[in-house]
């Protein structure tokens, strides 16, 4: 698989065909909109700045890793000579069943399809000729620092498709997990949302505040997870403690609500996170590019230590 194809230059698109070009691929870059396409374009080369500045590759390269991205509106060009097609659009289920059907007529029948859905089984929108070339590969943000990657084949997928799209990740420097089936939200999402449930039940029920749910997870939750994850600190907790917690029932979960309060206010007066330049936290009129820059060069010294000290491969 030389010739990759990523449809949708959103946050993850930009991201994972970053790093296929960092890996020396060609990358087509499609999106239907020219602005999201000219703001990838601004985002990419922000990370490759980053990326330099944090000693990840030569700054005197990275102009030539940049030009292993081409951009396009063209489904057509995208798909006309691609080995692997990654798929990041919405996670709405009619968009991307129309795109999976543009796709069908106009991709080799010997294209590899990976999906980047987050929660969605999307071999129910797959064209049924489709099926033995085509797995899940989920990614997370951002993913040209995290390594993790999530692959789930349907049970019509070829082993060595699997095979293929594995090794192709872990030569990029991913750390691929290999699902037996499909489940939503997969292991991590899974987690994140059953921590999020908790969150918004106390923000909406006024037990804490942004920052002081924030504090809690930094300082203590998240300080240990890097080094130990859950159940290597369940052993230092001890077991027996743990069987006894949960016979005490002293933690009830939160109710799982479609909906939060608090998130609902937050976005109708247009705090919708960093892109808009607020979210639960005012980020006082900083550039989207400059929050990301930030965070980005952060986690790659983190990561570096974490690597260093032997926790990280």
């Amino acid at each position: 698989m030389k010739n990759i194809s990523v449809v949708g230059a959103g946050l993850m698109g930009h991201g994972i065909a970053t790093v296929f070009s960092l890996g020396g691929y060609q990358v087509t870059l499609h999106d239907v909109s020219p602005d999201a396409l000219n703001r990838a374009q601004k985002l990419i080369s922000e990370v490759f700045r980053t990326l330099a500045e944090a000693g990840v590759i030569d700054p005197q390269g990275s102009d030539s890793l940049k030009d292993h991205i081409a951009f396009t509106t063209s489904l057509a060009t995208v798909a006309a000579r691609a080995d692997l097609i990654v798929e990041a659009v919405t996670e709405d289920v009619d968009i991307k069943r129309n795109v999976f059907s543009e796709l069908d007529t106009l991709a080799p029948r010997t294209a590899v399809w990976a999906s980047n859905t987050s929660s969605l089984n999307i071999f129910d929108l797959l064209p049924k000729r489709r099926l033995a070339r085509s797995l899940i590969a989920h990614w997370y943000t951002p993913p040209y620092i995290v390594d993790l990657v999530d692959v789930v084949p349907s049970p019509e997928t070829e082993p060595q498709i699997v095979a293929a799209v594995t090794g192709l990740l872990k030569g990029l420097g991913k750390a691929p997990i290999v699902l037996s089936k499909f489940i939503s939200g997969y292991i991590a999402n899974r987690l994140q949302a059953a921590l999020n449930l908790e969150v918004f039940f106390l923000l909406d029920h006024g037990y804490a505040t942004p920052e002081q749910i924030d504090q809690a997870v930094k300082s203590g939750l998240a300080l240990r997870l890097p080094l130990l994850g859950a159940l290597k600190k369940a052993d230092y907790t001890g077991l027996e403690l743990i069987q006894q917690l949960l016979a005490n029932k002293t933690y009830e979960p939160p109710q799982d609500l479609d909906r939060s309060q608090v998130l609902d206010e937050h976005i109708k007066m247009g705090r919708t996170g960093v892109m808009a330049g607020k979210g639960f936290f005012d980020y006082r009129g900083r550039s989207a590019e400059a929050l990301f820059r930030e965070r980005d060069l952060k986690l790659i010294a983190l990561k570096k230590f974490l690597v260093q000290l032997g926790d990280l491969e």
